[in-house]
């Protein structure tokens, strides 16, 4: 029988790559007072993602971008390190990428510029972080864990947000650092279309309305983390803020569930889908798949709202639901299955 180390030298061999750093040995002495089974299921965000609107090319990108953010979580939390950690890891590894709708891959503004927003939860003691609408921060998910740790607030915005950023030494950047050309060709064709729209048409292969990243982790402690982070909606305006930032709508993780989500944030908002789906799974001891879809698809489509989940419960069940046409997704569960995919399949 496979150990769990083994397990996941056999994952990593399945995924076609090489991991450099230390693997725990598996003949070492056994934890006593920890689970050791660990699980971390990632996204890259939803929407009108077709199979026949994407080169072979730009899928293999995709695969493996989430293969990348994938395994380097995972190889934390197979060693032993927190979930919190890992989820920073894997999320920061897609806030680096040009291809997802964070970090470097941020869409734009109606002004042209990049605003991002982040938020992270632990589930054993409900502490939470979360930024929004800030311009100069390379890594998001780094300075909402901060707000975390290193403050009594929760959530900071905009400037201030960003002075409390150079206090913590997170690292920023001049705006430059997030343009790229295809953001930049989507927010003119958006600024072309309907003044009222404020988003590009849906038939659009990389509609990024949906767009943003995130990831849920358990450890050997048995935490379950939770984290997001986007660039928002392209052609946004008037300081617009979505779900992602928020509390118990874009994240939300206790120690029985933990959820990130992808989506139209105005409605996962008002359906504080993230906490519904965890008080499903808490007050009717709903499966997380189960309480997902309900929300997802039965709630959440009935008001309108489009968009998916990812997430997993204290015992690594992992769960992925949404309602669009795709969402960029990847797991690996206790048992060290791993899961790639994209389309709705």
């Amino acid at each position: 029988m496979l150990t769990s180390n083994n397990k996941f030298v056999a994952s990593i061999l399945s995924l076609g790559l090489i991991v450099l750093a230390p693997i725990a040995n598996s003949d070492s002495p056994a934890v006593t007072d920890k689970q050791t089974k660990v699980a971390l299921v990632i996204h890259g965000g939803a929407g009108t993602i077709l199979k026949k609107n994407m080169t072979a090319e730009k899928e293999k990108a995709y695969k493996d971008a989430l293969k990348e953010a994938l395994v380097a979580g995972y190889h934390i939390l197979i060693n032993q390190g927190s979930s919190t950690e890992a989820i920073k890891k894997s999320i920061t590894i897609m806030e680096n990428s040009p291809l997802f709708n964070a970090g470097k891959g941020a869409v734009f503004t109606h002004e042209g510029k990049n605003s991002l927003d982040a938020s992270i939860m632990v589930g054993n003691d409900l502490s939470a972080g979360a930024i929004a609408g800030v311009e100069t921060i390379k890594n998001p998910i780094l300075l909402a864990d901060k707000v975390r740790t290193d403050s009594v607030h929760v959530m900071m915005s905009g400037q201030g947000a960003e002075e409390f950023a150079k206090k913590q030494n997170i690292e920023q950047v001049d705006p430059k650092y997030f343009f790229t050309q295809r953001r930049w060709d989507s927010l003119q064709k958006a600024l072309k279309s309907d003044a009222k729209q404020a988003v590009l048409p849906k038939d659009e292969a990389d509609n990024f309305k949906f767009g943003t990243v995130g990831a849920v982790a358990l450890d050997t402690n048995g935490v379950i983390a939770a984290g997001t982070s986007t660039g928002g909606m392209t052609n946004k305006r008037y300081g617009r803020i979505g779900d992602s930032p928020i509390i118990g709508a874009g994240t939300y993780a206790n120690d029985q569930c933990g959820i990130s989500a992808t989506g139209h944030g105005e409605y996962f908002i008002r359906a504080a889908v993230t906490y519904d789906i965890c008080a499903l799974v808490a007050y009717k001891e709903m499966s997380i798949n189960d309480a997902a879809d309900k929300v997802i698809h039965d709630k959440l489509k009935a008001m309108g709202g489009d968009g998916g989940v990812v997430g997993l419960d204290n015992q690594g069940n992992i769960m992925m639901s949404f309602n669009t046409a795709g969402m960029y997704r990847a797991s690996i569960d206790t048992d060290g299955n791993v899961t790639i995919k994209i389309y709705n399949n």
